[in-house]
Formats: C-alpha cells, sequence, structure tokens
C-alpha cells in the first residue's frame, strides 16, 4: 500500500475534531489526576489529619471514579443516539463546572460530592473525541489521530503536577475549569461524523443499546477483553503513583517522596510512549503486537519498582518515568476498542471501556487497602500487579487484529 506523503498526512492531523478532541483530553486529564496531586494538602484543609489521610484520599479517588463507571454508561448511550459532538462539549461543560466548584469546598462531604459529579463529566470526552477522530479520518490513518489526541491529552497530567506543586490547590482546581470553559468556544468549526449522519437515517438499525453488549456471547468477550487490557495502566496511576509517598517510605527512602512529582514524571512518561506506541502501531501495522510489547516493558519496570529498595529521589523519579512510558499504550488500547465494533454501538463502546478501566481503580484500591495491613503495602502490590498484567496479556492474545479494519457498519441486535 502506497504510503501518503508526510504533508498529507500531516493535513489529517491538522482536522478541527482531531485538534479539540486531543484540547480535551487535555484538560480531561489535568483534572483527572488533579487529586493525586493536591490530595494531602487539599484534605489537611478540610481537616483530615493523620492515617486518614490515605484512608479519605481512597475513599474521594473512589467517589471521582464511581462517576465515571455511571457517566461512561450515560455518555456512550448519548453518543450513540445524539451524536458525538454533543457529548464532546457537554462533558467538558460538567468536568469544568465542578473543578471550578471543587475550588471553594470546605468539607469532606461536599469535595466527595463534586469529584463525583467530576468524574460524571469526565467520563465522556476521551470516548466521544477518540470516536470521532476514528470516524473521520482515513481508516489507514486514524491511528495518527488518536495518537494525537493521547499524546496532547496526556501531557496535562505535566501542567496538573507543575501548578499542584507550585500553586494552592483551590487555584488548581479554578484553572482546570477555567481551561475548560475557554475550550467550549472552539465548539465552531467542529463538524459531526459522516457515518453517524448517515446512521442517523437508518430506521432498522438500533443505536446505543448498551445491553445488547451483553446479550451476544462473543460481542460481550470482546468488550470484556477491551477493559482487561487497558487495567494494568490504571493499576500503575491508581496505586504505584497515587501512593508513591506512602512507597517510598516502605521501600526505606531517605527522602520523602513528592506524589506532584511522581505524578508528573509518569506522565512525562505517558506522553512519550503515547506518542511512540501510536507511531510504532502504525508503523508496523498492529495494535495487538504493541500491546504485548507495552506489557512486557511494564512488567520489567512494575518488578524493579517493588522489588527494589533505598531509593534515591533521582532514580524513584526516573522509575516514574520508566512506569509511565511502559504504560503508554492508552491510545493504541482506546483506538482497539474503537475498532472492534460497529458504529451504532462505537459511542458506547469507546466511551465505556476506557471509563471501566478506570472505574477498575475502585476494586483495586479497595483490594489494595484490605490486603495491605495483612500482607504488607509491596507484596500486596505485587499481587494486584501481577494479575491485572497476566489477565491483559490473554486478553490482548484473544482480540483480532484491527488495523486498517473499514468502520462503517453496523453491529446486529
Amino acid at each position: 500500500m502506497a504510503k501518503l506523503p508526510f504533508s498529507s498526512r500531516t493535513s489529517y492531523l491538522l482536522n478541527t475534531a482531531v485538534i479539540v478532541a486531543a484540547l480535551g483530553y487535555f484538560v480531561d486529564i489535568y483534572d483527572l489526576v488533579l487529586f493525586s496531586i493536591v490530595r494531602i494538602p487539599s484534605l489537611k484543609d478540610v481537616g483530615v489529619t493523620g492515617e486518614a489521610l490515605l484512608e479519605k484520599g481512597v475513599l474521594l479517588l473512589n467517589m471521582q471514579m464511581l462517576g465515571m463507571l455511571l457517566g461512561g454508561i450515560a455518555w456512550g448511550i448519548l453518543g450513540d443516539k445524539r451524536g458525538r459532538l454533543s457529548v464532546l462539549f457537554g462533558s467538558i461543560f460538567i468536568y469544568s463546572v465542578a473543578n471550578i466548584m471543587n475550588g471553594f469546598v470546605h468539607t469532606l462531604e461536599m469535595y466527595a460530592f463534586l469529584r463525583f459529579v467530576a468524574g460524571l463529566g469526565l467520563a465522556g470526552e476521551l470516548g466521544a473525541g477518540i470516536t470521532l477522530v476514528s470516524e473521520v479520518l482515513p481508516k489507514e490513518k486514524r491511528g495518527y489521530g488518536t495518537m494525537l489526541v493521547a499524546t496532547i491529552g496526556i501531557s496535562g497530567a505535566i501542567l496538573a503536577g507543575v501548578v499542584g506543586e507550585y500553586f494552592g490547590w483551590r487555584t488548581a482546581y479554578f484553572i482546570g475549569g477555567g481551561l475548560g470553559i475557554l475550550l467550549l468556544f472552539l465548539r465552531i468549526g467542529v463538524y459531526e461524523s459522516g457515518m453517524f449522519r448517515n446512521l442517523k437515517h437508518a430506521e432498522d438499525v438500533s443505536r446505543g443499546n448498551f445491553l445488547s453488549l451483553f446479550t451476544n456471547l462473543r460481542r460481550f468477550g470482546k468488550y470484556l477483553k477491551c477493559i482487561l487490557i487497558g487495567v494494568p495502566i490504571w493499576y500503575v496511576v491508581g496505586i504505584l503513583i497515587t501512593f508513591s509517598p506512602e512507597f517510598g517510605r516502605a521501600l526505606g527512602m531517605a527522602e520523602p517522596v513528592s506524589a506532584a512529582k511522581a505524578v508528573s514524571f509518569s506522565y512525562l512518561g505517558l506522553v512519550f510512549g503515547d506518542f511512540v506506541s501510536g507511531y510504532l502501531s502504525q508503523r508496523f501495522r498492529s495494535r495487538r503486537q504493541l500491546v504485548l510489547a507495552s506489557l512486557t516493558l511494564l512488567t520489567v519496570f512494575v518488578a524493579v519498582y517493588l522489588l527494589g529498595s533505598h531509593f534515591s529521589l533521582d532514580m524513584f523519579y526516573t522509575l516514574c518515568v520508566a512506569l509511565g512510558f511502559a504504560s503508554g499504550y492508552w491510545a493504541v488500547f482506546v483506538t482497539i476498542a474503537a475498532e472492534q465494533f460497529g458504529t451504532n454501538i462505537r459511542a458506547t463502546v469507546t466511551t465505556t471501556v476506557p471509563n471501566f478501566v478506570r472505574g477498575a481503580v475502585v476494586p483495586l484500591t479497595l483490594s489494595f487497602q484490605a490486603l495491605k495491613d495483612s500482607f504488607g503495602l509491596v507484596p500486596t502490590a505485587a499481587l494486584l500487579g501481577a494479575l491485572s498484567l497476566a489477565i491483559a496479556v490473554v486478553s490482548i492474545l484473544t482480540l483480532e487484529e484491527t488495523y486498517g479494519k473499514d468502520l462503517d457498519y453496523t453491529e446486529p441486535r
């Protein structure tokens, strides 16, 4: 197959839908990781102290993820029934307002409620953006578009780390909300997917039927595998990085670990990882082989992180970069989900899959919290990591290769 010249490839990536989806995901990621960065100072400011910092931190993280689980289903169905654009900008509006309100909280209860609302909003942007980009770009080039969305989006965590480290936590929330509101002005000039517009006129096709994912065994198997291949990414983010100060102490480090810096360094690795994985999946025309390589590399770095001891701060933060880089198959993982299903349920799948992966943080952190006192912090993390990585490998090995797949089709009832 003849390759497009670089100038033609670039013109596809400058598509307005790609730019808006990338910037929307940038603000999405900023908000998503901000709590991990400001967890300790913000909880102290609302009256939480001592050992309760970890317990209440898990509570608020789980409230955010619960919102994302429920929001993922709602936004996904709306994306297939009402359109990709309505979800893209509706989700940006909700998480922006919730972010601004987070800057005014003074009680733990209100903080938890607003993290839940923010989670509802955060659930829609990525799935709608990736679905839109996948449908408007040529099939051989859509991997470059989703690569750009993920690479720019993930870099929002770096900004969150800088803002969280050098500004007050309330100001950090205000900045995130303000960026989202500004992004809404880019709505003009973005057009709906042609595949979805054509589908709206088909009267005999069921759109956004979430339950149809569970009524067909083969379809359910594909859906479940799409979720499971992404769980190791949020195992790293939700446990190893979010609770990096606690791991630093458990590993015998002489200096305290900054959660803000750990998040920033890990997401720096994710930026490069998403770019490299997205590019290589296009270059070698395989999504599956790229994910397998990433999971292998991730296994190595998780082992180094958990089996080491007395790291220097520089070495620990370098490991955070390495973990982020190996976890950087997020763009490829979400693209795989979009490419596995028909147009009539694609937004539902592409929106719910990453949110169920993010929501996997809830059982992971609950298991982590329940087992760490009996087995220890590091052994518990090692057990959860081994399980999530092994299941992900089996899942990707049994999914079909989707590079270059024609997406203009529908799923039967």
